[in-house]
């Protein structure tokens, strides 16, 4: 069995593959000051719970957050006693990046889901992913990455809100039964919720006018299952496309 581990800045999502399948997937908190030791003795507890005595055979890490690349690295090591594979910009996968940033400062979660489009739909395709921020990334059917946008998530515009204004109170971020709310809790969720959707449909048709080879529209992401229903924009909601797309790299970097 393949592990596969989407590192990113709140949460940590890790899918176990039996060849091409999706046999099970958690999600984590992103923890800078949590050891290998931390890590490992909870994915081993997953793992049994899952699986049994499934063996680990491979190990690919796609990862914003450095520290826990080197974290992850080291588990693999001490506990599956593998030598993990990491996605970034300079893994050779097969993305062409038609971009000016240098390869190697590109997200691995935008590159895992470049990799999943290319491999899995075949079609030019914006991907939308929620998660600390809400990114869109233009990838065309032969697999080339044309640039995007970056915008502020969900959950960090909900935050920084309650952090700028003093009287307003913590809400969890749901859909409110009407756009207008009738009191401070109902207002603050159909700001921020609606507000979420409009900046997805929003940029997405924005997008669409200036590429107009956009066939699909695919979300992914910690949010896509609440949100992707109210979107106008969203053609298809694939929840674990980073993890495919990780999945997927794994294949080609072991297989060099």
């Amino acid at each position: 069995m393949i592990l596969a581990a989407d590192i990113g800045n709140t949460n940590i999502v890790i899918g176990l593959y039996q060849g091409n399948d999706l046999v099970q997937h958690w999600r984590v908190d992103s923890n800078a000051d949590r050891t290998a030791d931390d890590y490992g003795h909870l994915i081993l507890y997953m793992l049994e719970r899952a699986a049994g005595k499934a063996k680990v055979e491979g190990v690919i890490i796609g990862s914003v957050v450095p520290m826990l690349t080197y974290v992850f690295e080291k588990l693999s090591r001490r506990y599956f006693n593998v030598e993990a594979y990491v996605l970034d910009g300079l893994a050779e996968v097969g993305i062409c990046y038609k971009v000016e940033t240098p390869r190697n400062l590109i997200g691995a979660d935008r590159i895992a889901n470049a990799l999943a489009v290319k491999e899995l739909y075949r079609a030019n395709c914006l991907v939308v992913d929620l998660g600390t921020a809400t990114t869109f990334d233009l990838i065309s059917g032969d697999g080339s990455y044309l640039g995007g946008v970056i915008a502020p998530g969900i959950r960090t515009c909900a935050e920084s809100l309650i952090e700028k204004a003093a009287m307003l109170p913590k809400v969890e971020i749901e859909a409110p039964p009407n756009i207008i709310g009738k009191e401070t809790k109902t207002m603050m969720q159909s700001g921020i919720f609606y507000g979420a959707i409009s900046q997805i449909d929003g940029i997405v048709e924005r997008i669409k006018k200036e590429w107009e080879a956009c066939s699909r529209v695919i979300a992914t992401g910690g949010f896509v299952n609440m949100v992707a229903k109210f979107s106008r924009q969203i053609d298809i909601v694939a929840p674990n496309l980073t993890l495919d797309g990780l999945r997927i790299a794994y294949d080609k970097l072991s297989h060099i």
